[in-house]
């Protein structure tokens, strides 16, 4: 496994999870590599719409239909600090390019473009990110606490946050309902 790179794919956790971050998890892999992996849960959005964030982080928010989208819980890393997963990637202070449609960007200059003109459009506004060190994700792997999948930016940036991890699901063939507790064990 040491050469699986998981950049660019969802985590889909398995029903046995018992981590509380992460049970029914759907995690977008923004960067593994050797040194180890980071990702953006996807599908837990928080009790705090964006306008809320921008007040308190003191940006103006002139495109008001942004201020209804929900803010994300992104993972137990540094859940005091934002991240922007958004399409197209574009050219921010501080950004990891996941692909050439897709970019996690964690400076302000962002959060100032999308309250000045609402670009870039497709955003999800996390609180947090999932951090693994090096060998922690190949390992959960091993164990069995992940499915992967090949990201589809448009399960993100489209459906509605309940959706995504069953549309992530489908896209391996299999339905969530269905999945056994302890999938791969004899």
């Amino acid at each position: 496994m040491d050469s699986v790179n998981l950049t660019d794919h969802f985590l889909i956790a398995m029903p046995a999870m018992d981590d509380p971050y992460f049970s029914k998890a759907l995690v977008y892999v923004c960067e593994h590599n050797e040194q180890g992996a980071l990702g953006i849960v996807v599908n837990k959005p928080l009790d705090m719409p964006l306008a809320e964030l921008f007040e308190k982080v003191d940006i103006p928010l002139q495109t008001p239909t942004l201020g209804d989208l929900p803010v994300y819980f992104g993972g137990p890393v540094q859940t005091d600090r934002g991240f922007v997963l958004h399409r197209p990637v574009g050219q921010w202070q501080s950004s990891l390019p996941v692909n050439a449609d897709v970019g996690l960007t964690s400076s302000r200059d962002i959060l100032e473009a999308m309250g000045h003109s609402g670009e870039p459009h497709d955003v999800l506004v996390t609180l947090g990110y999932a951090g693994w060190g090096a060998g922690q994700l190949e390992n959960e792997l091993a164990q069995n606490g992940w499915l992967t999948v090949r990201a589809d930016p448009s399960i993100v940036f489209s459906l509605p946050p309940e959706e995504r991890l069953a549309a992530a699901m489908l896209a391996l063939g299999i339905d969530f309902a269905h999945l056994a507790e302890d999938a791969g064990h004899a």
